[in-house]
C-alpha cells in the first residue's frame, strides 16, 4: 500500500507540474488530486522539495538502468536529451524554480554515471594512474554538465541540442588521446 500511495503522490505532482509552475503547486493540490489526506503525504515526504528529489533520483536510476553500458558519451547524452525533451514543461518548471539545486544534483548524478561507466569500458585493460583517471573523468563530467545546463538556459532550443550533439561528435576520439597520454607504460 505504501508504494501505491507514493506512486500516486508522484503521479499527481508530475501531472500538476505539467500544468503549472512549481511555485503554484501546494501539498493540498497534490493530495486532492490523488485522493489521499495530508497526513499520508507527510508520512512519505517532509515537503515538496523532498518529493522532487526522490523523483529526480528515481528518474536518474531509470536512465541508468535503461543504459547499463555506455558505448559512447553521445548515446548517454541522447538518452538524457530525449527524457528532458519529452518532459520539457515539467523540467523547465523545476529548472526555473528555487529548487534548481535538486535538478543540478540529478544532472550531475547522470553525468557522473555516464562518464564513470564509459571510462570503465574505455579503460578496460589499460593501466593509468588513478589520479589521472579521476582528472579525465572530472573533465568530461564537467563538460557534459555544462553543456546540459547551457541547453536548459537556452530554454531547450532545438538548435542548442544539435550543437551539443555536434560538440560531442567533434570531440570524439579526444578521450582516447587523453587516455593515451595517461598510460603508465608510455
Amino acid at each position: 500500500m505504501s508504494s501505491f500511495t507514493k506512486n500516486a503522490i508522484k503521479s499527481s505532482f508530475l501531472k500538476l507540474l505539467e500544468e503549472k509552475p512549481l511555485s503554484q503547486i501546494t501539498v493540498k493540490m497534490i493530495v486532492e488530486d490523488c485522493g489521499i489526506n495530508r497526513n499520508s503525504f507527510y508520512y512519505h515526504y517532509a515537503d515538496i522539495p523532498a518529493l522532487m528529489e526522490e523523483i529526480a533520483h528515481d528518474e536518474a536510476d531509470r536512465i541508468i538502468n535503461d543504459y547499463p553500458t555506455v558505448e559512447s558519451i553521445e548515446t548517454a547524452l541522447k538518452a538524457t536529451i530525449d527524457f528532458v525533451t519529452t518532459h520539457r514543461r515539467s523540467v523547465m518548471h523545476i529548472y526555473n524554480s528555487v529548487s534548481r539545486d535538486i535538478f543540478e544534483r540529478y544532472q550531475w548524478k547522470v553525468c557522473d554515471y555516464v562518464i564513470t561507466t564509459y571510462s570503465k569500458a574505455a579503460l578496460s585493460g589499460v593501466e593509468i594512474d588513478p589520479s589521472d583517471k579521476e582528472l579525465v573523468e572530472h573533465i568530461y563530467k564537467s563538460l557534459l554538465f555544462g553543456l546540459s545546463i547551457s541547453w536548459l538556459d537556452k530554454r531547450m532550443d532545438p538548435t542548442a541540442g544539435k550543437k551539443i550533439t555536434r560538440i560531442c561528435e567533434l570531440m570524439h576520439g579526444m578521450s582516447d588521446e587523453l587516455i593515451k597520454r595517461c598510460r603508465k607504460d608510455q
